[in-house]
């Protein structure tokens, strides 16, 4: 998505398918009666995306779905948990208006599942950026998109939204496995923390991978993307509770997409006109460290370093005997109480309580943010004895954290 990564000043208080379609239709609208039949294809008038019919590997279970330049790129599959199980099938405008792929029986397979609508005036267009748009002729009003149901991958212009106020998400979800697009175990997620902008990967409900807060800029935490060639990301609010994050590519630069892979690995792929085949560019997964919470509580993880973990100074690993078996989600301690604890507790001592430096690093997660100046949001978190780290940051402000500090990643030093 256009990302790079800026240092942080942290301060811590002590598919191949093996189908062959046949042939394409010069048209690219569907409407009642002008549909789509297996085995034929719509073509975007560029030619860079193919609407139709595909069997993932190693099955003979049929889809309707979109594929960029080649079958063996699937950017979005409609009936992906509901296979039709022959060469029969057809994508039309039903009698109730929806988008809809029937089987050979005519049952509804998969639908828009759109309600008041006719089908005399509704007729889908499939546009040359890979969305295929149901909408209204008369009017030209937008009823459905493809974007806005989105299967593994992300694509210029393409948005993952949140809405803060119902928990409504568009997010990308993984294939199942290489034979089966159904919903599988990851997804990735725009989310707000508290008015922290950041991107997550889940497995089923747990947090797999994390981008950094967004700084208005970029992503704070995020691992350093290879190409110079990838453009921009939008983010914002539409004032309805959605924040949004999207992505926009030149025209004159080959267009990046962003796909969900098996392993939970957001990935960044282009067109190689050369290899004439689609090709990496860029994982969210470069290292160990980019698993979330790796490390455990007040640990910080450096690829750069063996073991890769290590605690924070002050801190101790809470189970020596695990840590030294390289199992460190049990994290670390610190090894004395706080100045201001030993006062709560009614300890007298003549020293005071500071703050250790930590450069180049991301954030650890659950932070809490506030507009205040630098000196203001380091005064708040010494005068509280329950603050125990704070980070103020361009774009951002003041974050601050009362509770462990959890996924710190030391940022290389060649990230820019």
């Amino acid at each position: 998505m256009g990302f790079s990564s800026s240092a942080n000043l942290f301060s811590v208080l002590f598919i191949l398918c093996c189908y062959s379609l046949q042939f394409s239709i010069a048209i690219d609208t569907i409407t009642s009666s002008q549909f789509i039949k297996d085995p034929e294809t719509l073509l975007s008038k560029d030619g860079n995306f193919t609407l139709g019919f595909f069997s993932p590997k190693n099955s003979t279970n049929r889809y309707v779905g979109i594929w960029w330049k080649s079958q063996s790129t699937i950017i979005w599959v409609a009936n992906r948990n509901r296979s039709l199980n022959d060469s029969n099938g057809i994508i039309t405008i039903s009698e109730d208006g929806n988008l809809a792929v029937l089987n050979g029986q005519k049952q509804v397979i998969w639908s828009s599942n759109l309600s008041n609508t006719t089908s005399n005036t509704i007729e889908a267009q499939f546009s040359d950026y890979g969305n295929l748009v149901l909408l209204e002729s008369t009017t030209g009003s937008i009823l459905w998109q493809s974007f806005q149901k989105p299967s593994d991958t992300l694509l210029p212009g393409m948005k993952l939204t949140s809405n803060k106020r119902t928990g409504e998400k568009v997010q990308l979800t993984s294939w199942k496995n290489p034979s089966d697009p159904s919903v599988g175990s990851f997804s990735i997620s725009f989310i707000d923390r508290i008015n922290l902008h950041e991107l997550f990967i889940f497995n089923e409900t747990q947090p797999y991978w994390r981008s950094g807060p967004w700084d208005d800029v970029v992503f704070t935490g995020m691992q350093m993307m290879t190409t110079p060639y990838i453009n921009g990301n939008r983010v914002g609010d539409d004032g309805e509770g959605n924040i949004y994050i999207y992505y926009t590519v030149p025209k004159d630069i080959t267009m990046v997409v962003y796909n969900l892979n098996l392993q939970g690995h957001l990935i960044a792929k282009w067109w190689d006109y050369e290899k004439k085949d689609v090709q990496i560019i860029w994982s969210s997964q470069q290292s160990e460290c980019d698993v979330y919470g790796i490390c455990g509580a007040f640990s910080s993880c450096s690829s750069l370093k063996l073991p890769i973990c290590s605690c924070l100074r002050g801190f101790e690993p809470r189970n020596k005997q695990e840590w030294n078996r390289h199992n460190w989600t049990g994290g670390c301690v610190r090894r004395t109480l706080l100045q201001c604890e030993k006062v709560n507790n009614k300890t007298t001592s003549t020293k005071e309580d500071g703050f250790l430096k930590l450069q180049m690093v991301k954030v650890p997660d659950f932070a809490q943010s506030s507009a205040v100046t630098p000196d203001i949001c380091k005064s708040q978190c010494i005068e509280n004895c329950s603050c125990i780290a704070y980070s103020h940051t361009t774009g951002i402000g003041c974050m601050s954290w009362t509770g462990n500090l959890i996924d710190i990643q030391q940022i290389l030093k060649w990230r820019t």
